[in-house]
């Protein structure tokens, strides 16, 4: 697999994380895949009392919902690089592989 190529369980997480950000009319969109293939999408969350990126709500609703490791995370979004605070909670649940993508789904990077 390339840069450029993704395997189809990734494509699927970030036309997933597309999905989520269109639909919800919202800056980011995310998608995780937890260790048993089960997928968590989310979007950010932008209240006066609660502020949550798009990754940060995926992995809460993957932890909550019992999931122990990623094995991949997506972000959509304008964005040309994941904030430290998404690369740690991602990291919170193991080694897994973050794709940032632009909104019409182009790739612009793997983070680790």
């Amino acid at each position: 697999m390339t840069d450029t190529i993704l395997g189809a369980e990734d494509s699927k997480i970030i036309t997933l994380a597309r999905a989520a950000r269109a639909r919800n009319g919202t800056a980011q969109g995310a998608a995780v895949r937890d260790e048993t293939g089960r997928t968590y999408t989310a979007t950010n969350v932008d209240l006066p009392s609660l502020r949550l990126s798009a990754i940060q709500v995926a992995v809460a609703m993957a932890a909550s919902s019992g999931a122990v490791s990623l094995e991949a995370a997506a972000l959509v979004t304008d964005e040309e690089e994941p904030g430290d605070q998404d690369m740690a909670v991602v990291q919170d649940l193991g080694d897994a592989i973050l794709f940032l993508a632009a909104p019409d789904g182009a790739l612009k990077g793997r983070y680790r």
